[in-house]
């Protein structure tokens, strides 16, 4: 459960910051959702791969989600972290911060009152 409260508040924003990564890349709007529609589509065909994959493999998930988590954390650390060094706007550095606080809070949440 805790897990499908973490996916669901995590989607909305991900799609808007795939869309707003690739508009600031250079893509047209149209051409933006159709790309992060496309990342989407691969995303869920990945789940139910994954899904029936776990059905024949029992300790699957255990292998899996340190790379996933893994994966996760070198994005953050490799590429947006260094974005954030270029903002030259003191006050929108220590937004970024707060929210960044604000997500760990939030997972450790989620760890300690998540159940399991």
């Amino acid at each position: 459960m805790a897990t499908t409260i973490a996916m669901a508040a995590h989607e909305l924003p991900q799609e808007l910051g795939d869309f707003g990564i690739l508009i600031h890349g250079g893509f047209t709007k149209a051409r933006a959702l159709i790309w992060n529609f496309i990342s989407s589509v691969t995303s869920v065909i990945g789940a139910v791969v994954g899904y029936i994959a776990i059905s024949y493999q029992d300790n699957l998930t255990a292998v899996l989600l340190p790379f996933a988590a893994g994966g996760f954390i070198y994005i953050a650390m490799s590429d947006l972290v260094p974005e954030l060094h270029k903002e030259p706007k003191i006050s929108r550095s220590l937004v970024n911060f707060l929210l960044f606080g604000l997500g760990i809070i939030f997972m450790l949440a989620v760890k300690i009152y998540g159940g399991e």
